[in-house]
């Protein structure tokens, strides 16, 4: 496996961790439509919340979060759409990020609630 593939791995590991230890119950990872992805699903209490998780080595070219774009965000809620759907779900949903920046001392871990709101 690709380092950065290796690294993307352990920030999801990281944010699953850290979602569950605030009480969210993980229902889905790396969930696929088509091409379009979903990190993680979990539910908060009677929340659906979709997560996209960002890691990097480093913070030198901006925080992690700065790389969900409008673009990355139409595909996240496209998919968000397909998963309720098929799951036939009448619930809120929120959209979160969770930034993970993992080097050799340190493992920095962020979460930003209601990150982004579904644009089309």
């Amino acid at each position: 496996m690709a380092k950065h593939n290796e690294l993307g791995k352990l920030g999801e590991q990281l944010a699953i961790k850290h979602l569950r230890a605030k009480g969210y119950q993980i229902l889905e990872v790396n969930w696929y439509f088509g091409h379009h992805e979903i990190d993680i699903i979990a539910r908060d209490g009677e929340m659906l919340v979709v997560v996209e998780v960002k890691t990097r080595a480093t913070d030198v070219f901006g925080e992690p979060e700065m790389a969900v774009n409008k673009q990355k965000q139409r595909s996240i809620v496209k998919a968000a759409d397909a998963y309720i759907q098929q799951h036939d779900l009448n619930i809120e949903t929120r959209f979160d990020i969770v930034s993970v920046i993992i080097t050799p001392n340190e493992r920095r871990i962020f979460h930003i609630d209601d990150a982004f709101y579904p644009i089309m």
